[in-house]
């Protein structure tokens, strides 16, 4: 019976995820709202496979890809999100995930991306469309970054958040400059939703 996590801040998304993989003959689910709830989960629950969002309450999605390819290579990790695709299916391949899909596909393609996440470790697949012109290449870590800055987070906040050195902070940040194109907090927010980045 294989252990389903499913995380994600809206509870309608949540409980149709559920049915659907119930109806699909898996039994054994659990459900977070927050990376904090989702962190504990993985702890008590031990998935064996991972289904999450991007945009939660406290922070990116990609934490939680991150996180737990620390620890197993073998989870199957599926990235569910509304984020733009043309700028996410390269950081989803990069920080770990097995698969990128958008909310708008059918329950049918979300769960057979699970099922062959699950038969091969490794894979990665998204049929989602690149058709975006303008590409940024940020890396899991940066895009980290900016959901903090969008959210007004400073340095020593972001620090704090990802437990990295406010050094390394203002690193990434600079990175994030050059590669937005711009020179304030604001102005990389504005660009980052313009782009898909943040909702």
């Amino acid at each position: 019976m294989t252990r389903l996590l499913i995380i994600d801040d809206h509870a309608v998304v949540r409980q149709g995820l559920v049915q659907g993989f119930k109806d699909k003959g898996f039994a054994a689910i659990e459900t977070a709202g927050t990376l904090q709830a989702a962190r504990a989960k993985i702890a008590a629950f031990n998935p064996e496979a991972i289904i999450v969002d991007l945009n939660l309450p406290d922070g990116s999605g990609l934490e939680i890809v991150q996180w737990v390819r620390k620890h197993s290579a073998e989870v199957a990790i599926i990235i569910l999100s509304l984020n733009e695709p043309s700028q996410f299916v390269k950081i989803a391949r990069s920080s770990g995930a097995n698969a990128y899909l958008s909310k708008s596909q059918s329950m049918q393609e979300i769960i057979s991306s699970a099922t062959f996440a699950l038969s091969n470790p490794g894979s990665f697949t998204s049929k989602l469309t690149i058709d975006r012109p303008r590409e940024f290449d940020l890396t899991p870590r940066e895009v980290e970054v900016l959901y903090l800055l969008a959210e007004g987070a400073s340095n020593v906040d972001i620090s704090s958040k990802l437990y990295i050195s406010v050094s390394t902070v203002k690193t990434h940040i600079s990175s994030l400059m050059r590669k937005l194109q711009c020179s304030n907090r604001t102005a990389a927010a504005k660009i980052a939703r313009e782009n898909g980045f943040l909702l």
